[in-house]
């Protein structure tokens, strides 16, 4: 089977609608799109409300392409919403509220852009005749997982509001296929790390603090276990999905590095010449999921992905890239200083 990700030749452009491409993944994928190792044959127009986490700089390098177009607003607008998915052929669908901690604070948020905007979306791409709609949700759908590793069919039990939101989203999409029809194609990504990465999240947390010589919070006993994926691998297997997938599956998106919070901790003090001494322990989160793990056997021999990009090379990339581009985050932090970030 051919690579979906390399370049196209000949056909018809397709129009292609990306919402929250102005966040850390959906930016990272309208680049890729649009760069000069991109597939080819795609304008991309970007629905992104703008919200913190959000952020135009984010789509400089593309700014000036003629493939490119952005469009500010609310996936929950819905005339706004059919008006582009009327103009569109597919949907790539990465707007959402995604921090843990700012759902535990409140939950609003969450259920109307996550459950209520995708349903707007969802239905205009139906009402449109979109050809496919490319729903990209998370590992944390799942819950916990002790031992193992979970697979498509694995069930849902979600244990934190945004993972709630989230796993309704995504059972909202899947229906759409089953009841209407519509092309649906779901991914689940375990967690991401890479350049562009709002400084709410952990790694770009620790590396910003770090590099400021403040302290970095590390939550309970630290065992807890994640598996990271770099952007680039995530683009690459959402591409391969938009390009190759079967209407109304899901598909797991994994990296293959499984650390806990501990031992990624050890890694960025290292990666940022610092020690223990700058890591202040702090209260667990409620209700913290102990262990993810997916097994993404379906998209490798369906689809023939595998991760590139290994971590030890990425985490060194991705704090350098944090070292020399200050001007990138730091008025970011600073507007978010009030939220207790990373937790």
């Amino acid at each position: 089977m051919s690579d979906p990700t390399t370049p196209s030749e000949g056909g018809d452009v397709t129009r292609l609608l990306v919402t929250g491409g102005a966040g850390f993944i959906g930016s990272h994928y309208v680049r890729t799109l649009l760069g000069p190792d991109g597939p080819g044959g795609v304008r991309v127009t970007v629905l992104d409300k703008l919200t913190y986490a959000g952020t135009l700089t984010n789509l400089q390098e593309v700014k000036g392409h003629d493939g490119f177009r952005f469009v500010q607003g609310d996936i929950c607008d819905a005339e706004l919403v059919d008006s582009l998915a009327a103009e569109h052929d597919q949907i790539v669908h990465f707007a959402a509220e995604s921090h843990v901690d700012r759902s535990i604070l409140s939950s609003t948020e969450f259920v109307r852009t996550n459950v209520l905007g995708t349903q707007v979306m969802l239905d205009a791409a139906l009402r449109h005749g979109v050809r496919s709609f490319v729903h990209v949700s998370t590992d944390e759908v799942y819950g916990s997982i002790d031992e193992g590793e979970w697979t498509e069919e694995w069930p849902l039990a979600p244990n934190s509001p945004y993972a709630a939101a989230k796993a309704s989203s995504d059972l909202l999409a899947l229906s759409y296929h089953r009841t209407h029809g519509l092309d649906v194609r779901v991914t689940r990504c375990s967690n991401n790390y890479g350049h562009h990465h709002f400084p709410e999240k952990v790694i770009p947390l620790f590396i910003t603090n770090l590099l400021d010589g403040l302290p970095v919070p590390l939550y309970g006993d630290g065992g807890n276990v994640r598996d990271w994926l770099h952007i680039d691998d995530h683009v690459q297997g959402i591409e391969r999905v938009r390009r190759a997938g079967r209407a109304g599956e899901v598909y797991h998106i994994g990296g293959g590095t499984e650390l806990s919070n501990k031992e990624l901790t050890q890694l960025l003090l290292d990666a940022c010449g610092a020690g223990w001494d700058m890591v202040e322990h702090v209260a667990d989160r409620k209700g913290h999921d102990r262990r993810y793990a997916l097994d993404w056997t379906k998209l490798r021999t369906e689809l023939g992905y595998h991760p590139r990009k290994d971590f030890t090379t990425g985490l060194a990339e991705t704090v350098a890239w944090y070292r020399d581009n200050r001007a990138w985050w730091e008025p970011l932090k600073k507007n978010t200083a009030a939220v207790p970030l990373g937790r």
